[in-house]
């Protein structure tokens, strides 16, 4: 295969990977759960399902997310063959097929065997971890196709140690957030605070319940705005000789405010059937993207934190 096969193999993976990834989101927002009994992988005693609305939506989530996982062999197998020499896209190949498999897994375990709300959240947190690789492999992939179209380019301009600390902390701290926010969903929390921005009319409010969980994750996601906006003004500010980095944190930056924006119009419609669907697909969308662009961030700060530690050692001995 060529790289441009390559390329659009790596978006076809990522697209369906996010499909799965909503698919499930829509499962949990409609309780569809268990649209098939708990059976797997049968629906209901058959392989076609009833005419339900749960069990329609159920099977479709197991049929795309069945297709994620035969993409994700499929993408596995094309770059171990023909990408050989690079570490980093069979790498990214591999985690998206480990992770769908995981997540295929347990999801069925979960039909078959109910499992506790924090079981469920991982489980989430899992198919997130899928995507994230599929988008670091898409974004890999592209980046290797412009290079292949343009004039040689100089070396990417290395970057700190500090830098590349903060994006890792910011990237394992979003998933942090991303727990507790399907936690969330899977406790039925999300009306524990109305309102927004403040948590039923106070800034701390009584805590207790479902009320806790809400607030925990409400002050998780203001946090978390804190510490990508640090990340973006270190990226954009302290490395003008580097396009890509500076990108990745004005996206990340723009990302994690749209991202909260989103988390405050799924508060405005708890109680609007329709619109929570929308507002919560708006919202893991965002959530999805801004983790995978943290994920890409971190592999290519940790590039090029080596390439700083290499041209110091080169200076030295010189």
């Amino acid at each position: 295969m060529n790289t441009k096969q390559l390329k659009w193999l790596s978006y076809a993976t990522s697209f369906i990977m996010l499909m799965a990834t909503l698919g499930g989101t829509v499962v949990t927002k409609t309780d569809a759960g268990l649209g098939c009994g708990k059976e797997w992988p049968l629906c209901n005693g058959t392989f076609v399902p009833a005419h339900t609305l749960s069990s329609l939506i159920e099977y479709s989530h197991r049929a795309v997310s069945g297709a994620a996982g035969m993409v994700a062999l499929a993408a596995f197998i094309a770059f171990m063959i023909y990408r050989k020499e690079r570490r980093d896209l069979r790498m990214y190949a591999t985690l998206s097929l480990i992770f769908v498999i995981i997540q295929a897994g347990m999801g069925a375990f979960a039909v078959v065997f109910s499992q506790s709300s924090a079981i469920m959240a991982l489980h989430f947190g899992f198919s997130l971890i899928a995507f994230a690789s599929s988008v670091m492999l898409a974004l890999g992939m592209r980046q290797e196709d412009k290079q292949q179209h343009l004039a040689p380019l100089p070396p990417a301009a290395p970057v700190t140690k500090g830098l590349r600390n903060w994006v890792w902390f910011a990237t394992a701290y979003t998933y942090i957030v991303v727990y507790l926010g399907a936690y969330v969903s899977h406790t039925n929390s999300a009306g524990g605070c109305s309102g927004w921005p403040l948590c039923n009319g106070a800034l701390i409010p009584e805590l207790s319940g479902g009320v806790t969980i809400a607030f925990i994750h409400r002050l998780g996601a203001f946090l978390l705005f804190i510490v990508i906006g640090i990340v973006g003004h270190f990226a954009y500010r302290h490395n003008p000789y580097n396009k890509e980095i500076r990108s990745l944190g004005v996206w990340a930056t723009v990302l994690v405010l749209i991202q909260i924006l989103t988390g405050g119009f799924l508060v405005f419609n708890l109680y609007n059937p329709r619109m929570y669907i929308f507002a919560s697909l708006a919202h893991i969308f965002v959530l999805a993207t801004l983790f995978g662009v943290l994920c890409y961030m971190s592999v290519r700060t940790w590039q090029l934190s080596r390439s700083a530690v290499r041209e110091e050692r080169m200076t030295k001995h010189v």
